[in-house]
């Protein structure tokens, strides 16, 4: 028997949904840590680095809109690297960024165990769906161990498919991930190689109520300028609010933070124009913390469009050349998987879809905390391209990255 395929697969929707009076809840980090550190704090600073040295390298291949979510991917690779040969794990941790001197294997596992968990305990007024599952061809015997561990540490669910039938069964994932996801993700699995063997699938679902909701009734076309010699017209949502404001003294930009009701917060960050790439440059894990550190509740007219983007990328290569290489070579043994052999990763498939809109309420409540009120309030216009991280942050994991170059 040749080498068999094996395809990875992350699918996410984040949406902004209705808006609403209340404030959000979401408890600081800080308030956190005078308890015993939960488990997931040994995986999410991680995740956050991984996450970033990703984005840098698909913006730099990605000349249109950039979407993925981190989390997904990371949490995917992470269950991989429980099926892989003794030497295997460490290169995909090792790759993910983790120092398995400092944190050993089982405790990287543990960790996002930890954090698939929390993510998704009941949040008010938030809707985050996190899953991981396995597609296993029928003439492929899998190992009981490895289905036992992807079930108590990744909650994966296992099913059988026959990729013989490469129709039938690709219409069987992707009605899954259509499910999973309400509708919002298709098609993310188009066609498979002769010789696949298993598909490990991780979704991703958000939705989320502004705390500082905006009036649809004050959407308006207006002017989006894509370059020097590309303008659109685009719905752009508004609104007059005190929002945690920051214009970064240190990298060419202006940004501010959204909360959503629940745990969840959102990153709209506007580079001066043509510094779209410096910015994402520099981005780094110093850098949101000083952002948050940073920001300051200011009266702002506020200009973002109502847009839905998306991405759906191969990641083989990007993430070969972050040092996850073996995969996808006869050098990977996959045998914690499954005797039959020998297995290689094909395909890391990622797609997701982000929806960015203002529904809810007219009214408009500030969050809590020291507001400081201007006279003059100051405008800042999302009319060009912009970045965009949503986090949940209780456990402060980069739930999706984003660039906006042409709203759609």
């Amino acid at each position: 028997m040749g080498p068999a395929w094996l395809w990875l697969l992350g699918a996410g929707i984040a949406a902004s949904a209705h808006g609403d009076k209340s404030p959000a809840v979401a408890p600081a980090l800080s308030s956190q840590l005078s308890e015993p550190a939960p488990a997931y704090l040994k995986v999410t600073p991680t995740i956050t680095s991984f996450a970033l040295r990703l984005y840098k390298r698909l913006a730099a291949d990605t000349a249109g809109n950039l979407l993925f979510s981190p989390v997904s991917m990371a949490s995917t690779l992470a269950m991989l690297s429980l099926g892989a040969r003794p030497d295997a794990p460490a290169q995909v941790l090792e790759g993910l960024g983790f120092n398995l001197t400092e944190t050993p294997e089982a405790d990287v596992h543990q960790g996002f165990q930890s954090l698939i968990r929390t993510l998704q305990l009941p949040s008010p007024k938030l809707e985050l769906k996190l899953g991981n599952s396995l597609f296993l061809d029928q003439q492929l015997k899998p190992r009981q161990h490895f289905l036992d561990s992807a079930r108590e540490l990744y909650g994966a669910f296992a099913f059988s498919a026959n990729f013989t039938d490469s129709t039938s069964t690709g219409r069987q994932i992707n009605d899954y991930v259509r499910t999973q996801t309400y509708g919002r993700v298709q098609d993310c699995l188009q066609d498979f190689h002769h010789d696949t063997l298993a598909v490990l699938l991780n979704h991703i679902f958000f939705k989320g109520t502004w705390a500082h909701p905006f009036d649809p009734q004050s959407t308006e076309e207006k002017s989006f300028y894509v370059d020097d010699t590309t303008t659109v017209m685009v719905p752009m949502m508004f609104q007059s609010s005190t929002v945690k404001y920051l214009h970064d003294p240190v990298l060419p930009c202006r940004l501010v933070q959204l909360d959503y009701v629940g745990n969840g917060t959102a990153f709209f960050i506007l580079p001066d124009k043509g510094k779209v790439d410096t910015v994402i440059a520099a981005l780094s894990r110093d850098t949101i913390q000083r952002w948050s550190k940073s920001l300051t509740y200011r009266l702002v007219h506020l200009y973002i469009p109502k847009a839905s983007i998306s991405g759906a990328y191969e990641l083989r290569g990007a993430l070969a050349a972050m040092g996850i290489a073996d995969l996808f070579t006869n050098q990977a043994n996959f045998s914690s998987i499954s005797q039959e052999g020998p297995l290689k990763v094909s395909k890391v498939l990622h797609k997701a879809v982000l929806q960015l809109d203002e529904h809810g309420g007219v009214e408009v409540a500030a969050t809590g905390g020291p507001l400081q009120l201007v006279s003059e309030p100051l405008t800042l216009n999302f009319n060009r391209p912009f970045l965009i991280l949503i986090f949940d942050d209780f456990t402060w994991s980069s739930l999706f990255l984003g660039k906006v170059v042409i709203p759609a």
